[in-house]
């Protein structure tokens, strides 16, 4: 059975990876093994290996090269794994425990006029996203319009934190990056559902609905991270359809 992701479990694996480096077992310009034979050798799930790449990336001590794999970019620098970053991931399962209950909170306080803020808000990430390039401006301000809803100053800094973490965090920025890439955005029904659920006033609804919106976003960070090899597959299979038309021309 394959060990679950712990806080630092994928810190542990990139620090044996980066061990493994810097012994000369992968040599600069190397392609490391396949993400499948990395989590059995390190016994983990795969986004656990996905998570550790990702750690070694933004040191430059990898580089993953879309279509081909992850090569080693150098065997210089630190001796362990840096402590400092979170990872995207764990971020977002922070931000599923804290902002769940700001939600519930919020829905008991919230006023009219927050309300309008809300809405405006939510037309503000649709326009974003129709925005070649746009940002997410818009999102990162519903979520901190929620958490002053509250009316806790404590919980308000605690929200901010954590989106200040999104985006100073290496790790973290580097895969919501990798998301964008991916074309994936801010999706407009779940937040005007956790609209809604603020608008009955009802704590337990606005839990809900945004916990089942930061699970999609987890669900889309891991999506994310497998993107270059669907891509592959697809470069792939388009390949052998052209050998086989050449085949049978």
């Amino acid at each position: 059975m394959k060990a679950q992701a712990s806080p630092r479990l994928y810190k542990e694996v990139a620090g044996k990876l980066l061990h493994e480096i810097q012994s000369g077992n992968y040599a600069v310009g190397a392609r490391l093994p396949a993400e499948r034979d990395l989590a059995v050798k390190y016994d983990v799930s795969r986004p656990v290996i996905r998570e550790a790449i990702i750690s070694l990336e933004v040191q430059g001590i990898v580089e993953v090269r879309v279509g081909s794999g992850v090569y080693v970019h150098s065997a210089s620098g630190q001796k362990s794994v840096p402590a400092g970053d979170v990872s995207a991931i764990e971020l977002t399962e922070a931000r599923l425990l804290v902002e769940a209950e700001v939600a519930a909170l919020a829905a008991s306080q919230i006023t009219d006029e927050e309300l309008e803020e809300l809405e405006a808000l939510v037309r503000l990430i649709e326009q974003e996203n129709e925005t070649a390039g746009g940002k997410e401006e818009a999102d990162a301000e519903f979520h901190l319009a929620i958490a002053r809803a509250t009316k806790n100053s404590a919980l308000v800094e605690t929200v901010e934190r954590l989106w200040e973490l999104r985006n100073t965090s290496r790790e973290a920025a580097l895969l919501h990056e990798k998301a964008r890439h991916a074309n994936i955005k801010p999706v407009v029904d779940e937040h005007t559902a956790i609209l809604n659920a603020l608008q009955e006033r009802d704590p337990a609804a606005a839990r809900a609905a945004m916990r089942a919106h930061l699970l999609q976003v987890l669900d889309s960070l891991l999506f994310a991270t497998e993107q270059r090899a669907v891509d592959e597959a697809r470069r792939n299979m388009q390949a052998k359809r052209e050998r086989y038309s050449q085949l049978t021309a």
